[in-house]
This record gives C-alpha cells, sequence and structure tokens, in this order.
C-alpha cells in the first residue's frame, strides 16, 4: 500500500484511509468465509452509497467469491428475479430495505444468509435464511481460508436491461475491472491529489469503474446520495472535487445550475449516451479551466472509446477513439472491415472484453463471436464483443455513433428492456396489446413511449404510468403512453413494427428539443 494514511472513501456518515478500508475489506472477508461462502459463491449488495457498500464489493472478491451489486432504485421483485438469476447464498442490505424484500425473499432457494448494515431491532422473520448484523460478520473469526484465484476467474455481476424483458448478468473478471481501471486512470491522468465525487450508481459499470479507477491511482472518492443537482454543486465547492462522471441527462441539469466563477473541478466526463451539443457548450462556458472527456462505453467491456478534450471543437459529435489497451474495429455484416465513413457493428477487443453473461449460453454466444477473420495471425481465436451499435469510423480513425441495431432504450445511460415496461402494462389487465420504444428526447437522451390497444375504455394513460410506478425504477417508467383501440401496426413477419411506431412518434418531444437548443 503506498499512502495507507491517505483518505480513500468518505460519505456523510464518516470517512476512512486506505489502511482503515483494507482492514475492513479484510475483516468482511473473513466474516463471509465463516459464513460458509464458498469459492464464486455469489454475494448480492443491495445498499445505497456508503463505506459498507464498497467494504462488502471488495471484501467479497477477497474472499474468492463473487459481488453482485444491486441498483438501489430497483423495486423488490427485480431485486428478487437477481438474487434467484444468480443463485445468490449472501444479502448484505440495511434494516429499511430487508423490510420492502422480506415477502419475496422466501422464493429465493439458494439464499441461507442476510447481513444487514445498521440498527437490527424490529426484523422481519425469515423461514429460509438466518439474519445477522454487520458489525457480526466483521468480528466473525474462524472460517476457511480465502479461496485461491487468479486475475481470469469471475469477480463481479452487473445486471443490465436484456432485450427478452428480463435484465441479464453480465460476468466480469478480476482481469476486467483492474485493466478497466488501469486504462481509464491513464486517460484521465488520476493522481493521488485527485478527489473524485461518485455520484452513479456502483451497480452500474460506469460507476464502479469509477471506483476501481480513483483506487488505483491512490485517489480520494466522495460518495454521493444526492437529491437535487444542486446538492452536487455544493459537494464539489465544499469537497474540492476535481473529477466527476454524470451521464447526458444529470450534466444538462447541471448545466442549468449557477456554477461559481471558480471551481476545484480538474476533469468532467459523460457517457451512457451522447451529450447534447448545446449542454456541452453550457458547461463549457461556466467551467473554462475544466477538461471534458467524452466517452463511449457498454457494460459488456465498461469503456471502449474517448473524445480527448483538445478535439471538442475539432470533431463535435465523435466518440472518439479506443480507450488504452483495446482495439476497436467497424466491419459489416459478414465480417469484413468497413472503409473509411463506412457505417457498420462496433466491435472490441482487448482485456476488458467480459466473460460473458450468467446462465444464458444463447445470448453470450449472439454478442461475444470470435475476431473478424481480418484480425490475423492468432494461433487461437480470440473472443471480442459485439457491440449491437452502429458507428462510423472517419479516415484518421475517430468514431461516430449511428445507432443501435436491437430495440433497447437508452434512458439517462440505463439500458431499458421495452419487454420489461411492456410486461407491467399488460399486467393490468387493462389493454390487450402494448409496445414500448424511444424515441430521442434532448435531456433523457431517449424517452420511453408506450403505444398501447385499450381492452377497458375507462382506463387512461395516467393510470397506467402509476402502475408502472408502483412496479419500476423512475427510470424506466414512460414519460408519454399513447392509448388506442386499433391494433398495433405489424411487420411482414407478423411483429409489432417498433420503426414504425418510432417514426409515428418522432416529433413527440419537438417542444423540448427546441427548449435545450435556446
Amino acid at each position: 500500500m503506498r499512502t495507507p494514511d491517505a483518505p480513500a472513501l468518505s460519505c456523510t456518515i464518516g470517512r476512512c484511509s486506505y489502511a482503515a478500508l483494507s482492514s475492513t475489506v479484510e475483516s468482511v472477508a473473513r466474516g463471509l468465509l465463516a459464513a460458509d461462502l464458498a469459492r464464486h459463491d455469489r454475494v448480492a449488495v443491495y445498499l445505497e452509497k456508503r463505506l459498507e457498500a464498497v467494504a462488502a464489493m471488495f471484501g467479497t472478491a477477497a474472499a474468492g467469491g463473487v459481488f453482485v451489486p444491486v441498483n438501489p432504485l430497483l423495486k423488490a421483485e427485480q431485486v428478487a428475479y437477481i438474487l434467484r438469476d444468480c443463485n445468490v447464498r449472501i444479502l448484505i442490505s440495511s434494516a429499511e430495505r430487508l423490510h420492502l424484500l422480506a415477502p419475496v425473499l422466501e422464493n429465493c432457494s439458494d439464499l441461507h444468509t442476510v447481513v444487514v448494515v445498521g440498527p437490527t431491532d424490529n426484523l422481519p422473520r425469515l423461514t429460509k435464511a438466518s439474519i445477522v448484523s454487520w458489525d457480526s460478520l466483521l468480528s466473525a473469526r474462524g472460517g476457511a481460508s480465502v479461496h485461491r484465484n487468479i486475475d481470469s476467474d469471475m469477480a463481479a455481476i452487473l445486471y443490465t436491461s436484456g432485450s427478452t424483458g428480463q435484465p441479464k448478468g453480465v460476468v466480469l473478471s478480476h482481469r476486467n475491472i483492474v485493466a478497466g481501471a488501469k486504462s481509464v486512470a491513464a486517460y484521465l491522468e488520476n493522481t493521488c491529489g485527485d478527489r473524485i465525487l461518485a455520484v452513479l450508481p456502483l451497480s452500474f459499470d460506469y460507476g464502479l469503474n469509477q471506483l476501481a479507477s480513483a483506487f488505483h491511482a491512490g485517489a480520494s472518492v466522495v460518495l454521493m446520495n444526492y437529491l437535487f443537482p444542486k446538492d452536487i454543486l455544493t459537494a464539489i465547492e465544499t469537497q474540492q472535487i476535481t473529477g466527476l462522471a454524470a451521464v447526458p441527462a444529470l450534466w444538462m441539469q447541471l448545466a442549468q445550475q449557477k456554477w461559481p466563477l471558480h471551481s476545484s473541478l480538474r476533469y468532467m466526463t459523460n457517457s451512457g449516451g451522447a451529450m447534447p451539443q448545446a449542454t456541452l457548450g453550457l458547461l463549457r462556458k461556466a467551467l473554462p479551466h475544466t477538461k471534458v472527456f467524452l466517452m463511449y462505453g457498454l457494460t459488456e467491456a465498461f469503456r471502449s472509446t474517448y473524445l480527448p478534450p483538445d478535439e471538442l471543437d475539432r470533431r463535435p459529435g465523435s466518440i472518439g477513439r479506443a480507450i488504452p489497451n483495446a482495439e476497436i474495429m467497424v466491419v459489416r455484416s459478414d465480417g469484413t472491415k468497413c472503409d473509411a465513413n463506412e457505417a457498420g457493428e462496433l466491435v472490441h477487443r482487448g482485456a476488458l472484453v467480459s466473460l460473458g453473461y450468467w446462465n444464458d449460453p444463447i445470448r453470450t454466444a449472439e454478442r461475444f463471436r470470435p475476431l473478424p477473420q481480418h484480425v490475423g495471425g492468432l494461433p487461437l481465436s480470440e473472443i471480442a464483443v459485439w457491440s449491437g451499435d452502429t458507428v462510423r469510423m472517419d479516415d484518421e480513425g475517430f468514431l461516430y455513433f449511428v445507432g443501435r441495431m436491437d430495440d433497447m432504450i437508452k434512458v439517462s445511460g440505463y439500458r431499458v428492456s421495452p419487454t420489461e415496461v411492456e410486461e407491467i402494462i399488460v399486467g393490468t389487465g387493462k389493454v390487450t396489446e402494448a409496445a414500448a420504444f424511444g424515441i430521442f428526447h434532448p435531456t433523457l437522451g431517449q424517452a420511453i413511449v408506450v403505444a398501447a390497444k385499450c381492452s377497458d375504455n375507462d382506463v387512461t394513460a395516467h393510470q397506467l404510468i402509476e402502475a408502472c410506478r408502483r412496479c419500476l425504477p423512475a427510470y424506466m417508467v414512460p414519460s408519454h403512453i399513447e392509448l388506442g383501440t386499433q391494433d398495433l401496426p405489424r411487420n411482414p413477419n407478423g411483429k409489432i413494427d417498433r420503426k414504425a411506431l418510432q417514426a409515428a412518434f418522432a416529433d413527440l418531444f419537438e417542444t423540448e428539443k427546441k427548449h435545450e437548443q435556446h
């Protein structure tokens, strides 16, 4: 450890040095082993951003387990699906969250231990799992020795929405996490003097990578569960923050704030969707001495490209070039290399390519495939990730995003499955069919719009939106629901024609677009 006394983490309820964090991580590892954690057992962490959440994740990896950070915005049934899907054995959460989860945990047959962070008074009774306190976990003694792992073993599973409705788990190795940290820290030029404000969920690949990159450089991370954009500006000023990562929707809100004349921010980064040019202009005007890094990434490989700050004016709209230790190719459907400025699929190769989707060999085989034939010289085929995104590369190797090949909707950096939204709406019994799709939105990147055929003449769009609010996190709730009595349009294969619906509603948010441009 290079700087044991340097601050590693801080939040509203405390802070710790690198030495203290290391000690807590070791205690978590011992406690999990005493709770019969086997090699590669999954440990879910369902907490807001706090010191214990970070220690739980890294402690699981240190013990030889696999940590599964669960987005704190998810509702009980969504959390239960993840716990069942990857056979979680140990859950680390809070008393408040446990009360919400208790009814669904009875269906999680692999779960044997729940660790509660914070007060443990009046906890719900679980029939199939034992409950222990966080303090008991840290003070546990005995148990097996730490399981031996190598860097290509599983370290984490990050859940992201899947095209068939249920979220899919992207399996990351220790090598993936470390290689991603080294790469991003290199081009951001992170140092031990940086103070990074973590506002993104740690279940989000972008948020996890930011944490790992900071630790690699010995920087300090300030964990924040913010309520309002102005709270972020206050934290930047009071905590002397030097680095901030966000998604376009949040940047749009921050651009409208009144920034101080002088800011400690050395850099800001964007991923999870394209930064609107008007928003970028406002931020650069408010923060003339802050470097802006525009990035493109996918959960299956953390980050793929970045645009250096000195290229912003020369290449508006570009997602940049490959990050260090990665190669990005643009290929046609037959795997041959595209010509300059010809649109094709983005293919990413290198140490950041993840291990595939948990318990899903079919979708893994679709997305993780051997390198295109024109990449030669290797005696064995190397697996790359075929992104499903259409891009073009100019004569100098800079990439430009064109669109997505599948029906996934990307809202505020989150990937949303249309099917998952449709199931909630159809499940009300008030409509006979529904189609969810994404429409360009200047603040959200894409907004969720639903077209539905009514089976009940008394149903209203407001009622359906309220049903979604009860079952889905806020970012998955539709911005607009269009009700009708006619069948939804079909394509020649008999499937609902989402492209036709997208075209029909393309101008739905035109007013917001014009407002954003001005």
